[in-house]
């Protein structure tokens, strides 16, 4: 290992300048258990604040309208109480030091009516994505949901916007676009989940429009370079997702249009989360795939350590490295990398209940201080 780390070096995103190249990514909790779905000064203020060494914090995702929610108890960005809550978050990072960007998110087909008070959730085509979803009373399978309309695409690009504006009132620091996992707009993306004959559907072009057409709106009342994307080109067999032969030209497609004509703060790729390398048309490396294709800034994500992370930013196939679990148990885990310090372990049983434990409990190791 060398005395320098390349995933402990500075980077700048645009205008904002990162203290390293690791990123704390965008994780679903849970915790936001309350009537206005915000987040609260209890639990996510320390939560983001004891996290704030990292070169970037991306916040779980949070919903753009009360159309988008599919999980229990995650918080939006949609309301005043959200955005207060939201505020108390950011000023604490940026206290302590920290960037800090939220996850724009809308679920579309992996929701249930029950969040909608017996509404069907929204997608690009009726298709039923066969999946298991956490509603306030319980799990339940997903329904077949409504076809959007040009009216309905319209409203959600409106959302979008709004939510991007909200979170600049609530002081972070950029955005990022969930276009990923089985979400709204990877589902506009496949030709599995998106059946249009409108200009939504189709061709690779069309397919791509709803998200770009959002990001044009978006770039209106944010600088490009305080917006990422998200996404997950070799999903396959869950979310809902299947790769075909049409997905990886339609990432290549898109990925290209943002480096030749866009100025985002990055893109943020994952590797594949199940083994692809029987699927035909899947890719198994992705950020070597991309990263001749982007010339911007690259962030990669899925399974990295500090040794697998250091050397795809020392190969030159990524620019930043995002790390989920280990920031669950690690609060100092730059500090841990600094130091080559052990991992601690992550308890799956508290990643999604409601309270303190295995939230705002796992301890600091290191000389990196966690602020209170």
């Amino acid at each position: 290992m060398k005395n320098t780390q390349p995933l402990l070096e500075p980077i700048k995103l645009g205008e904002i300048q990162l203290k390293n190249r690791v990123v704390m990514a965008p994780m679903t909790r849970s915790r936001a258990n309350n009537k206005d779905a915000a987040p609260t000064e209890d639990l996510h203020v320390p939560y983001y604040t004891q996290r704030a060494t990292a070169g970037l914090i991306i916040t779980e995702g949070a919903q753009v309208s009360k159309r988008a929610v599919g999980y229990v108890y995650t918080a939006g960005i949609h309301n005043q109480a959200q955005i207060d809550g939201w505020k108390k978050v950011t000023q604490s990072v940026h206290k302590a030091g920290g960037k800090i960007f939220i996850q724009l998110w809308h679920v579309g087909r992996i929701s249930h009516p029950d969040f909608h008070n017996g509404e069907l959730p929204w997608a690009p085509s009726a298709i039923n994505p066969e999946q298991k979803v956490y509603t306030p009373d319980g799990q339940k399978e997903t329904v077949t949901p409504k076809a959007m309309t040009q009216e309905d695409i319209t409203i959600t690009k409106q959302e979008f916007v709004q939510a991007a504006k909200n979170a600049m009132e609530a002081g972070f620091d950029g955005v990022e676009i969930h276009s990923s996992n089985g979400y709204l707009f990877h589902q506009f993306f496949s030709a599995f989940s998106n059946k249009r004959k409108d200009q939504y559907g189709g061709s690779i072009e069309n397919r791509a429009r709803f998200f770009f057409e959002v990001l044009d709106e978006m770039k209106k009342v944010i600088p490009e370079h305080k917006i990422g994307a998200r996404f997950n080109p070799s999903l396959h067999g869950i979310f809902g997702m299947e790769v075909d032969e049409e997905t990886i030209p339609t990432f290549d497609y898109i990925i290209k249009k943002l480096s030749d004509e866009y100025n985002l703060a990055y893109i943020h790729l994952s590797e594949p989360f199940t083994d692809v390398s029987a699927v035909p048309h899947a890719v198994s490396e992705i950020a070597k795939r991309y990263r001749p294709m982007y010339k911007g800034n690259l962030m990669i994500n899925s399974g990295f350590t500090q040794e697998t992370g250091n050397k795809v930013i020392d190969d030159g196939d990524a620019d930043m490295v995002a790390f989920g679990k280990p920031f669950i148990s690690n609060p100092d885990l730059v500090g841990r990398f600094r130091e080559h310090k052990e991992i601690a372990d992550w308890d799956n049983d508290t990643f999604y209940t409601q309270g303190k434990e295995g939230y705002i409990d796992y301890e600091a190791v290191t000389r990196d201080l966690i602020p209170s």
